[in-house]
């Protein structure tokens, strides 16, 4: 059975049959819906399964939205949900005042600097605690000396001028932690906790911290800090 043409609702037989837009069209029917322009399958536009020609094509338009009470309702709900979830999340962080930091080499190193270096200061006032109370103990007086010291009274004792505590004091070298170093540049200390030094000056209580940095004393100046490895040689 033939179809019918899209437009003319007649037959269309198969010698003058236009099958395009789902229809079945005939060949003098198949023109555009405003200005009659016959037309073929080259220079058609279809819209809506009508054809148009291209100067009457129908362009596409935005659609305005009217602010009906029922838009401005939704509206008003996206906001307070908006809100909502804001309080949400301000409430969850409030009170966490720190940002997290991240773990990386360099952080390590200065980490473990400063750790080595509070370690080393640490020992330094130990040894300079228990050297000063062990000091009454190891002078080579007699034991009869010794026992007549007594712990009240030893202000008074240390303020007469006896000549073996001085004796202790000159013939006891400095205690010496570490090795011995010479410069070999000059440095200037860039931060507070290193020190400076001229060419030859000598590094002593040296020890090492890390593969770049020594901590130590330079015995000119009397000065304790890091120094950088690369700037002195072992004597």
């Amino acid at each position: 059975m033939n179809p019918l043409c899209g437009r003319c609702n007649l037959v269309v037989y198969p010698t003058e049959k236009v099958n395009c837009l789902d229809k079945y069209w005939h060949k003098r029917c198949f023109s555009c819906e405003v200005c009659k322009m016959t037309l073929n399958m080259k220079n058609y536009k279809g819209f809506e399964k009508r054809p148009y020609c291209n100067a009457h094509y129908p362009k596409t338009q935005f659609t305005a939205v009217a602010d009906t009470p029922e838009n401005l309702r939704l509206k008003q709900q996206s906001m307070m949900q908006s809100q909502v979830r804001y309080k949400e999340d301000f409430e969850k962080s409030k009170g966490k005042g720190y940002s997290v930091v991240a773990d990386t080499p360099e952080f390590q190193r200065m980490k473990k600097t400063q750790e080595q270096i509070s370690n080393i200061r640490y020992h330094e006032d130990f040894e300079k605690k228990k050297g000063g109370g062990d000091l009454p103990h190891h002078q080579p007086g007699n034991p009869g000396q010794a026992a007549y010291q007594p712990p009240a009274a030893s202000q008074n004792y240390h303020c007469e001028p006896t000549p073996e505590p001085v004796r202790q004091e000159v013939a006891a070298p400095p205690p010496c932690a570490g090795k011995r170093y010479r410069a070999v540049y000059d440095y200037s200390a860039a931060d507070e906790d290193e020190v400076s030094f001229m060419d030859g000056d000598v590094i002593v209580d040296v020890q090492q911290i890390d593969e770049g940095w020594m901590y130590g004393c330079v015995e000119r100046t009397g000065q304790r800090g890091m120094l950088p490895a690369n700037y002195v040689e072992a004597i």
